[in-house]
This record gives C-alpha cells, structure tokens and sequence, in this order.
C-alpha cells in the first residue's frame, strides 16, 4: 500500500484466478464529471490490459462503450473493467455518476466489496456524494478516496482533502502528498508519508524514489504524524500509542500492516491523489486497491433462502460451497443476445454447467415470477463491451454469460439441485412518466419488441398501459434516463413521439336530480320504443355505484331491468362532462314506459344512458382527480423549501418527522394532488441539489378546483 513495489501489472490476456483470496471487487462512485471513467482508463493501461487509454471526449473508452454514453460524454451504465497487479485481479465497477442512473450505481454497489470515492480535485463533490458515503457506512463496506484531475489549472488537493473530511469524517487521511514540478504548477510526483520518500514521475511510470528535499521535510512531518495518529487509533496493538508518545520510531512495515487492516475492516479512509493524464499516483492507487481493500472472503454475503421462501444458512465464499450467483446486470445485444454480468457469491461457475434461474418479488415493475432450468453454454471475463472466454468463476469473482432465455437483472443463479434465491437489493422508484406513441402501426410492433428488451435489463424502469387513459407510459427514474430509453428505442428502429401524460381522473354528481330518457323511433318495419324515469343521488366517497330498481306496476317490463342497468353502467363508464368515469352515486329507476312490439334490449339500454344525461344536466357534475400521500426525503436545510413547493403544487402538509435512517435528513409528509406530481422528481432533485427523494401512495379522490375542472370540461367539448 506505501509502493512497496514498482513493478508494473501483468500485460495482456484475460485474467482468471480460482483463489477468492485474489480477487478485489471496487466500485468507483462520484459525481459526474469527477473522472471516474476516465481515472479506470488510466488504471487498465497502468497494468498492461490494455495499450493505449482511451478519452471520453473521444467515445472510446472501455467503460463508456454505450451509444448514448459516447453522445453525452458521460457514463449511463454499469461496466466492469478487470485488471491484474502482483497477481491480484480487481474488477473495477465504473458506475454513472449522474442521479437518474442510480439504478445502476445499486447494481455496483451489490457485486463490490469495497467502494473508491472519486472526488475531482476542481469541482470537490456534490451533496448526493456525500449521502452515498453515509450509505456505504451503514453497512461498514471499506472505502477509500482518490482525489482526482490533478493536471487541471483549477486543482487544489488541500481543499479537496479538507472538503472529504469535513463531510466523510476525521478518519479521511491523505496517504501522499502532491509534488510540484519545476513549473510550480503542474503535478510531477508524490511525498510519501509512511516512507518519507519522493516518487517522481517526471520520466513517467514506474516512478523514481529517492529521498525528499529540504524543502519538503516539514510538510511531511506535519502530514505525517496525523497520518501514524490515526493508523495507532485503529492498532489492536495498544502498546503502540504509548511507543509514540515517547518518542520511539515506528517500524514502517508494522505502520503498513495497521493501516492495511483499518482500512479494509473499513474504519479507516485512505486519501491518493491521482493524475489519470500524467501517471500520476496511479501505482499507489493500485497498491491501496490490491493490499488495503479486502477480498470476498471477509466480506458479509446477501442472505439466501430457498425458493419457496424457507431458510438457509448464511452464504461463505467458498468455491467448493453451493453455487449461489447473481444478475447485476442485463444488456440486449442484437448480435449476440441476453449478456448478464453476474456475482459469484458462493460456490464455482463452469461452461455447460445447468443452472437454476430465478427471480422473485419485481412483478411490480413488469418482471413476473420466473423460475428456469438452463445450461450455461460459455463464461466470459467482460471489459467493457469486450467478452473474453474464461474456463471458469469461482465464488468471489464476477464474469458474464450470454444466450440466456430468462436471465432479468436481479435474478439469482443456483444449482439445479437445490435452487436457492438471493434476497433482493433495493431498487429505486421510477417516478418521473413519459407517455410515448408509435408513429406507425409497423413501428408499434418494433416498439414492443424493443420494450421487452430494456424491461428485462432495466429494473428502475416501469412500463405502463393506462387503460383509461389509452397511453403507453414508461415511468423513468428523470429526464437523462428517458432521453437514453427513448434513444435505445430510436436505435433499434422504431419511430415514436411523446405526449403529455394524461391522469386518469373521475367524475361524479354532487347534487340530488331525476332524469328522464325517451327513445322512440319509428321508421317502417320493427320500431324501436323504450321509456326511463331515474333518480340520481350522491353516495360517499369510495362508495362506488349502485343501482336500484323501484319501479311501481310493472312499468317497465322485469326482462327489461337489467337492460337499464346496463345502459346506465354503460353511460357512467363514458362520463358525463369530460369523458372521465363516473363514480359514488346511486342510480335508481322509478318509472318507465314500454311497447308490446317495439321495445327491445337495445332501446331500454339507449334510454337508461339518455335519463342519465339527462339528470346530470341537474345534478351539479364535479371532477375528481387523485391524490396522493408523498413522503418526501431531504436534507435538513431544504425542509423549509420542500414545505413550500409542496403548498404550491395545491398540497396538505401533514407533518416533518427525523429520518430513523439517516442523520441530518427529515421526512417530509403531505398529500398533493396526482396532476401536480408528473415532474415532481425532476423539480425535487433541482431543488435539493439531487440529495431529495420521495415515495407516493394513493390516497383517494378529491373534488378539483372549479376553474381547472372547466379548464378540462372546455377541452373535452
């Protein structure tokens, strides 16, 4: 961890190791723009896999190998990019740094057992960082930091030290401190604060060691006694303070040892500044990745039990133990088909191995209950877009298998003989809806088509038909992640359009009224003649519709009742003002006419909907809309904010509570009505600097202001 080594990873080939003990999972997490994708390119070519870094300026990174990625120049999915160092292979887990994917930073977080912060070194973090940060410690997974973009004009690493530990905590302590060159501005090298010795990089990697200038003994010593400061604090040797305070000189391979341990029991966070373009620190990176971070032995595994929901034995990451692995993430690819990264958690993965597939609990999100026996034809070590045949993953490791018929994100992966099934990780709520529609009755066909395919690899989206309102709505997660859904439509061929998204409102009588309905035609030959007297009446909210029959005499034939009824069913279900259901009123004939010849089914039917027109015209007709109860999730300073836009949007504030989950947030509870909560994910996430989430449930319907209900009355005729 303290470049112990210069040596430079191995160059070339797929690496394949079958000792967990070797294996690192690390997920990179930041801001967007920090340079994560960018900092992965500089690490692959650092240890030899590949030969030249890519630019995400120029699309052809390994990580950022999505078309719409390459078009907006930032990450929009998950990648997994291993390499080899001193024999140790990391499977570096590049995730989107923008909130609308954080469906795939969950997927991420899930297959790695430690996490590196990327703070860019310009821009320092935004609050959604720092939220993820209190994540990973709720769950104890060990971090470190990489303070990036070093070569920028802007940089300054002391801010961005300081700025990690006034949000991370006391525990964030640089490892090395950046070396001026002779310019004064540009970064040639690092001070090593364990060692005391200068990496110089000027000749480029690996670096030259040699023993620092006069000029740079008292920034180490300062830097370096918090440094030995915080690595005793963590010691379970608790002679070790003692041997400080009086002076004794620690032994730098015991110091290394202290360090490695806190870090990867994650209680202490390492800082490394970082230079993709110049090489910078690039092998230190390395080394805190491969020696500090823990393997998937000592990391907890996901809880399993059996299919049918009974309890298993906690998960050990043992190759030799039952095969437990899961889907972390599914592509389409139209060449070669379903591609789904998977996690070996327990047990060995091998080519023509006939595996258990299933996935349980997302029938919600347009993924039923499925449970599938199939052979697993071929392993690949995935870089990127690349596939590279592997001849097997043991527990602990991560590789990709292609030409599954049922493989879904989230699914687990078990043997045949005894399918296990894997405790899901929490997948966000897409809340923000766009309607689309075919242009063509060929392209709806393509669209179908194409849906299928994102559904299954995308969990944080949600397809919907609206039956009522006849819309095609994909609920998304914000506006990036629906300009890349409608775009990976676009790619695969189907023309479409979007339109307004359309809430699904009521109608109702809020007034006593009688009705009459007369249908009589007569035109030569069979005539039609049917005769209806009904009163309507408001019922309670939720009460539904009711029909009652009170007619005196047999004035209205018993055979022709039930036509009634249907016509006035009928009629309600069409609406009365603005072609919106009716609901919460009883309906009840009184009178009516018939004719021994001339009256029919279909004329009783067609004078039940006119009396019921007919009464409506007096029954003082109201629209209803939605509501719903939002509990919104924010930051403490934004609570007032929140409180405020919610008021606007026509809501009730019912309450603020402390978040049980999170220090510093508040829970913001109110009801607000639907129509005002179609952009409500992308408003919140502005308004709290992407730190603000929420949840909404339907509550009831409610009467709609008299001026936006004309509004609607207006546009239907």
């Amino acid at each position: 961890m303290a470049q112990r080594s210069q040596d430079k990873g191995a160059t070339g080939g797929v690496p394949a190791v079958t000792d967990p003990a070797r294996i690192r999972n690390v997920v990179l997490v930041g801001h967007s723009g920090a340079g994560k994708t960018t900092l992965v390119e500089a690490l692959l070519a650092a240890s030899g896999t590949i030969t030249r870094a890519g630019s995400v300026t120029d699309g052809n990174t390994v990580c950022d190998h999505d078309p719409a990625a390459v078009r907006q120049q930032r990450s929009v999915a998950l990648a997994c990019a291993p390499l080899l160092h001193h024999g140790i292979k990391v499977n570096l887990l590049d995730t989107p740094g923008y909130a609308d994917f954080v469906g795939e930073l969950r997927a991420g977080l899930r297959a790695a057992d430690a996490a590196l912060f990327v703070v860019s070194a310009v821009d320092g973090m935004d609050a959604a960082t720092a939220a993820l940060w209190e994540e990973c410690a709720a769950v104890d997974l060990p971090r470190a930091v990489a303070v990036a973009r070093l070569d920028h004009p802007r940089a300054d690493f002391d801010e961005a030290v300081a700025l990690c530990q006034r949000v991370f905590g006391d525990n964030v302590v640089p490892l090395y401190l950046p070396m001026l060159g002779d310019d004064g501005e540009s970064t040639a090298g690092l001070l090593g604060l364990i060692t005391r010795r200068v990496f110089d990089y000027t000749g480029g990697l690996p670096p030259q060691v040699r023993e620092p200038d006069p000029e740079h003994l008292p920034a180490i010593a300062e830097s370096r006694n918090e440094l030995i400061e915080g690595i005793i604090a963590e010691s379970e040797d608790e002679t070790l303070m003692d041997r400080y305070v009086d002076g004794e000189e620690i032994d730098t391979d015991l110091l290394i040892k202290d360090l490695e341990k806190a870090v990867a029991r994650g209680h202490f966070y390492p800082v490394v500044p970082v230079c993709a373009a110049t090489g910078v620190g690039l092998d230190a990176l390395l080394e805190v990745l491969t020696a500090g971070f823990p393997s998937p032995l000592e990391h907890d595994l996901p809880a399993v039990s059996g299919v049918d929901g009974s309890p298993r034995p906690p998960l050990t990451c043992d190759p030799d133990g039952p095969l437990v692995a899961e889907v972390v993430r599914t592509t389409i690819d139209r060449h070669v088909g379903r591609v789904c990264l998977v996690r070996v958690f327990s047990g060995t993965l091998r080519p023509d191995q006939t595996a258990h597939i299933c996935g349980h609990g997302l029938t919600e999100r347009g993924h039923p209950d499925h449970d599938a026996d199939e052979r697993i034809a071929h392993l690949y070590s995935p870089l990127g877009a690349a596939l590279r045949e592997v001849g097997v993953a043991v527990a602990g490791d991560i590789c990709a298998i292609t030409k599954s018929g049922s493989a879904e994100t989230g699914d687990t992966v078990s043997a045949r003989e005894d399918p296990l099934l894997i405790a899901p990780w929490e997948m966000p709520e897409p809340l923000l809806p766009i309607a689309i529609v075919a242009r063509s009755r060929s392209d709806e066909d393509a669209l179908a088509r194409n849906l299928a395919r994102l559904v299954t690899g995308d969990p944080t989206m949600r397809l919907e038909r609206n039956p009522e309102t006849h819309q095609l709505v994909l609920w998304c997660m914000g506006e990036a992640h629906a300009d890349v859904v409608l775009d990976r439509l676009r790619a695969g061929g189907v023309e479409l359009d979007t339109e307004p998204v359309r809430v699904a409102l009521r109608e109702t009588l809020t007034a006593p009224a009688r009705g009459h309905g007369r249908h009589v035609k007569q035109s030569g030959g069979h005539g039609q003649y049917a005769v209806c007297d009904i009163e309507v009446e408001p019922l309670p909210r939720g009460a539904g519709v009711e029909f009652v029959e009170r007619v005196v005499g047999g004035a209205v034939p018993h055979n022709y009742i039930p036509s009634v009824e249907k016509g006035v069913r009928a009629q309600l279900e069409r609406g009365l003002v603005a072609g919106h259901p009716v609901v919460d009123v009883r309906v009840t004939l009184v009178d009516g006419k018939a004719h021994s010849v001339d009256s029919s089914d279909a004329a009783f039917q067609t004078a039940g909907a006119l009396a019921l027109r007919d009464a409506a015209a007096r029954a003082e007709p109201a629209l209803l809309e939605p509501v719903d109860e939002v509990t919104v999730r924010v930051p403490d300073a934004s609570v007032g904010a929140v409180m405020g836009d919610l008021s606007g949007r026509r809501g009730r504030v019912l309450g603020t509570e402390p978040d049980p989950d999170a220090e510093g947030r508040t829970l913001v509870r109110a009801e607000v009505p639907a129509t005002e909560l179609l952009r409500y994910a992308v408003e919140l996430r502005a308004m709290t600097a992407g730190t603000g989430t929420f949840r909404r449930t339907f509550v009831r319907h409610d009467p709609m202001p008299p001026h936006l209900a004309d509004q609607l009355r207006k546009e239907h005729a």
